[in-house]
């Protein structure tokens, strides 16, 4: 794991598509950082961009 600190990622997004993002996580006990992280992780290897073991994080899941 890296020592470096974590990077802040904001967005702006509907506020309804954000609560409904939310009890999605819930219903599946993770957290919406957790998912996102996942879903970044999942694109970069379906466009043949690994994540880096450095800046990769364990995640939930």
């Amino acid at each position: 794991m890296s020592t470096k600190p974590a990077a802040r990622f904001t967005f702006l997004l509907d506020p309804e598509l954000k609560q409904q993002f939310e009890e999605l996580c819930a219903s599946q006990d993770i957290t919406p950082s957790q998912l996102m992280r996942q879903m970044i992780k999942a694109q970069l290897q379906q466009h043949a961009r690994p994540a880096r073991p450095a800046l990769a994080r364990k995640t939930k899941g």
